[in-house]
C-alpha cells in the first residue's frame, strides 16, 4: 500500500499543476483568442484523442517490458512541458500545441500508472487501492482549483493568465520527485509470458470486459469535454474565478467519496455501483441542459463529483480482475482509448449542437446515452 500511497502523491501534485491551468484554458481561449465554442470542442476533442490513441500502445508497452515506472515518469514529465509551451502560445493554435503536449504525456503514463497500482496493493481491496489513488488524485486537483482560484482574484488581464502558467509549474517538478520513492514488481507477472500475444489474447476476452468496453463507447459519446460543463457555468452568470470555484466543489466531493465508494464496490461489485453512477451521470446532464439557475448548476457540480468518485476507480478495479494478466496494462490502456476516441466526436458534436441550437441539447443528448449506458450495462450483466 505504500506504492499506492506514492503513486496517488504524484498524482496529487501533477493535478495540482494541471487543474490550476485546465479551468481557465476555456476562459483564455474565448476571452485571450476571441475562440468560439466549436472551436474549444475542436482543441479539446483532438487533444483528448491524441492521448486516446497513444494510451493502449503504452499499456501493451507495459505488458511487453514489464517496465511501468519509466514510461510513467516520461508521460509525467510532459506535464511540465505543456505549462512551458502555455507560456508561449501567442495564439489559439499555440494553445493547442500546448494541450496535445499535455495529452501526450497523459497518454504515456495512464495505462503504465494504473498497472502500478493494480499491482501494488491487496488484489482482493482493489476498489480500495483505486479509490485511494483516486481521492489523491482528485485532492491535487481540488488543491490546483483553489490556489486557481486565488490567484484569478488578484490577476489583471492576459498577464494574470501567463503567472499562473509559470507557478503551475513547481508542483509538476514535484511530481517528478515523487518517483524516487516508487518501487516497481513485476513478481505478480514474473510467470507470463513478456511478449503477449495481441490479436490472439482480444479474441478471448471476457465477455463481461467486451460488454464494458462497449458500454464505455455509449456513453462517452455523449460525455463531452468539461470545458463545456465550465462553458455553462459562465452561460447561466458564474464570473471567471466563480466557475473556477464551481470546478474546486465537483474535485472535492469527488476526492472524499472516491475511497468509501472504492470499498463499498468491493462489498456489492462493481456493475452495481458503476450502473448507478451513470444514472447519476444522466441527472448531472439533465441540470445543466434544463436548469438555467445558479443552484441548479452548483447542486450539478456537486452530483458530477459524486459520479466520478463511483466510476474513475471502480472501472480501472473491473478491468484489472477481468483482463488476461499479460495483458492487463493492454486492457487499461484500452479502455482509456476508446472513451478517448469517443470524447473526439462527442466534443466536436457538443460545440456544434451549443453554437447552433443552445446549450440544452448537447447536455440533453448525454443524459440520454448514459442512461442508455445504464440499460445495456445493468442488463448485459444480470448475474453480477
Amino acid at each position: 500500500m505504500r506504492n499506492v500511497v506514492f503513486i496517488g502523491l504524484v498524482s496529487f501534485f501533477a493535478d495540482l499543476s494541471t487543474e490550476m491551468v485546465y479551468p481557465i484554458i476555456p476562459l483564455y481561449l474565448t476571452g485571450a483568442f476571441g475562440a468560439t465554442p466549436a472551436l474549444v470542442g475542436i482543441i479539446e476533442g483532438i487533444a483528448e484523442s491524441i492521448a486516446a490513441l497513444l494510451r493502449v500502445f503504452s499499456g501493451y508497452a507495459s505488458d511487453k517490458c514489464r517496465r511501468n515506472k519509466p514510461i510513467a515518469f516520461a508521460g509525467y514529465a510532459a506535464g511540465l512541458v505543456y505549462k512551458i509551451v502555455l507560456l508561449f502560445a501567442a495564439s489559439w493554435s499555440g494553445v493547442l500545441a500546448a494541450r496535445a503536449v499535455d495529452r501526450f504525456g497523459k497518454g504515456i503514463r495512464t495505462a503504465p500508472r494504473d498497472v502500478l497500482v493494480s499491482e501494488s496493493g491487496n488484489p482482493a481491496r482493489l476498489g480500495y487501492s483505486f479509490g485511494l489513488h483516486k481521492a489523491l488524485d482528485m485532492a491535487g486537483s481540488a488543491a490546483g482549483i483553489l490556489a486557481a482560484f486565488f490567484i484569478m482574484r488578484s490577476w489583471q488581464g492576459t498577464f494574470g493568465y501567463k503567472r499562473l502558467f509559470l507557478i503551475s509549474c513547481i508542483p509538476a517538478v514535484a511530481s517528478l520527485f515523487m518517483f524516487f520513492f516508487i518501487k516497481e514488481s513485476t513478481a505478480r507477472r514474473g510467470e507470463h509470458s513478456a511478449n503477449p500475444r495481441l490479436l490472439e489474447g482480444l479474441t478471448k476476452l471476457d465477455f463481461r470486459l467486451k460488454l464494458y468496453l462497449a458500454v464505455v463507447f455509449v456513453f462517452t459519446l455523449g460525455n463531452s469535454s468539461n470545458t463545456f460543463l465550465l462553458l455553462r457555468a459562465a452561460d447561466v452568470g458564474y464570473d471567471p474565478a466563480s466557475v473556477v470555484l464551481l470546478y474546486f466543489v465537483y474535485t472535492m466531493v469527488s476526492s472524499l467519496l472516491a475511497i468509501p465508494l472504492g470499498k463499498f464496490s468491493d462489498r456489492v461489485g462493481r456493475k452495481r455501483v458503476l450502473v448507478a453512477g451513470y444514472l447519476v451521470f444522466a441527472a448531472v446532464y439533465g441540470a445543466f441542459s434544463w436548469g438555467a439557475g445558479k443552484g441548479v448548476i452548483l447542486g450539478a457540480f456537486v452530483l458530477y463529483g459524486l459520479f466520478t468518485a463511483m466510476s474513475a476507480g471502480v472501472e480501472r478495479a473491473f478491468i484489472s480482475e477481468i483482463a488476461p494478466i499479460e495483458l492487463k496494462g493492454t486492457m487499461l490502456g484500452l479502455h482509456s482509448t476508446i472513451s478517448g476516441a469517443a470524447l473526439l466526436p462527442a466534443s466536436i458534436i457538443a460545440g456544434f449542437l451549443w453554437s447552433g441550437f443552445g446549450p440544452a441539447v448537447p447536455f440533453a443528448l448525454g443524459a440520454s446515452l448514459s442512461l442508455a449506458a445504464a440499460v445495456i450495462l445493468g442488463a448485459g450483466l444480470r448475474k453480477l
